[in-house]
């Protein structure tokens, strides 16, 4: 798959998901931009990732207004107008609700939820400016359809990230930008950067049909697809790469005795 002409942003791209996003573009010949909050992080991602040449680094609050349109300006006067910007960012905190501090509350939101709002109003702007139309993309989750005991804020953000989607789907169809949602469900991710517990993972892993997590290239490999030519008639949808986590309770025994 050549993306030899596309401009890609990805937000939250020091590690994890992001990072397997940012990969999977670069190695189909993209240029790509990515940022993160974390500068040691960022720094190693780039060392990481490599193609100097294509690749623009920067270090962004994504919940502050002036840093991310300040870097989707940056991009664009390095690389051109983004052709493809993957809202990846996000924190996913475990606290149960009679314990959640509004701080946290507020903190989960606004990365959450905030980030991809100015994320997604700054590509809008720059794809609606180039006249070019290109393909925005918001990486929710399936805590956004099934609540989890201490994800309360989690659960709420990654719910609206699907119906900021879809709305945002709607406006740009016009200017033929597609909007479109990826939801993954547990990836394989840097503890140090990204920790769950082993009993988290391993009884996750065990509902999945597939019989195993996921991986970042599983979720870049969909990113590929979603803004791909061959997805042209795509948009206002979700996606859900999990194995088949959401098709129903695998973990059950046969009802039958």
């Amino acid at each position: 798959m050549d993306r030899s002409n596309d401009i890609v942003i990805v937000t939250g791209a020091a590690a994890g998901i992001g990072l397997g996003i940012a990969q999977g573009y670069l190695a189909a010949g993209a240029r790509v931009a990515i940022c993160d909050y974390r500068e040691s992080t960022v720094a190693a991602a780039a060392t990481q990732l490599g193609e100097p040449d294509r690749l623009e680094a920067g270090v962004i609050d994504v919940r502050d207004e002036a840093q991310v349109d300040g870097f989707f300006g940056h991009v664009e006067e390095t690389f051109g107008p983004p052709t493809v910007v993957v809202a990846n960012a996000g924190i996913y905190p475990n606290t149960p609700v009679v314990d959640l501090e509004v701080e946290e509350w507020d903190r989960v939101m606004e990365t959450n939820m905030r980030g991809v709002f100015l994320t997604g109003r700054a590509a809008a702007r720059s794809m609606i400016a180039s006249g070019q139309g290109g393909n925005i993309l918001t990486i929710s989750s399936g805590a956004y359809q099934s609540g989890r005991v201490g994800a309360a804020h989690y659960c709420a953000s990654k719910a609206g990230v699907v119906m900021f989607t879809k709305v945002l789907a709607l406006e740009l169809a016009p200017h033929h930008i597609r909007v479109n949602c990826i939801a993954p469900g547990l990836v394989e991710v840097n503890s140090a950067v990204s920790p769950i517990s082993d009993e988290y993972k391993s009884t996750l892993t065990n509902s999945i049909p597939w019989g195993r997590i996921g991986q970042p290239q599983d979720i870049a490999n969909a990113a590929l697809f979603l803004t791909s030519p061959e997805a042209d008639f795509i948009t206002g949808e979700v996606l859900m790469v999990n194995g088949g986590s959401s098709a129903g309770r695998a973990f059950l025994p046969p009802s039958n005795p």
